[in-house]
């Protein structure tokens, strides 16, 4: 099953952390990297108005886990460098989201699929639109027609950091 993973960063070192959690990511059996988008520093989206900027990418993959399993996998990442969850949409060392895995719709409050407002952000769109050009969010449609209809200003294009795929 094909699998979208969004990360982000704004506490740290941004770039280290988000080359960090791909390689933590695809370090145990059950995923099979396909792609990662070039980074974007985006504007803080929903939280508190004293954020430093985001680095993001997107992460294709295919998956052999389960979406439950892949969400404990990521949080676990989360985790490992140094994610707290004290205040929604706040700063963080790092936030790794399962946006979509394959078809599967689901509104289920722990893992809700695709990621309940995705379509909405220029911040996971942009990315996951270079990362796969033919994407399709399911149940709202075409990657690119979503992003058509966004404010993508406060997304922008770091063309001096590349993220690696795993060895």
């Amino acid at each position: 099953m094909k699998v979208v993973l969004a990360l982000g960063s704004n506490l740290g070192r941004r770039f280290q952390t988000l080359q960090g959690a791909i390689d933590s990511l695809f370090d145990a059996p059950g995923l099979r990297f396909v792609a990662v988008s070039p980074v974007y520093e985006t504007d803080p989206v929903g939280g508190p108005e004293d954020q430093k900027p985001y680095l993001n990418a997107v992460v294709i993959a295919e998956s052999k886990l389960t979406p439950e399993t892949l969400l404990d996998r990521a949080q676990s990442v989360e985790n490992a460098f140094g994610r707290v969850r004290t205040e929604r949409w706040g700063p963080r060392t790092l936030d790794v989201d399962v946006i979509a895995a394959g078809d599967v719709v689901s509104d289920d409050p722990d893992l809700t699929l695709p990621h309940p407002r995705c379509h909405e952000r220029a911040f996971v769109l942009v990315p996951w639109s270079n990362a796969d050009p033919t994407a399709v969010v399911p149940g709202r449609g075409a990657v690119a027609d979503l992003l058509a209809a966004l404010d993508q200003s406060g997304v922008r294009l770091r063309q001096d950091l590349k993220l690696q795929g795993p060895d």
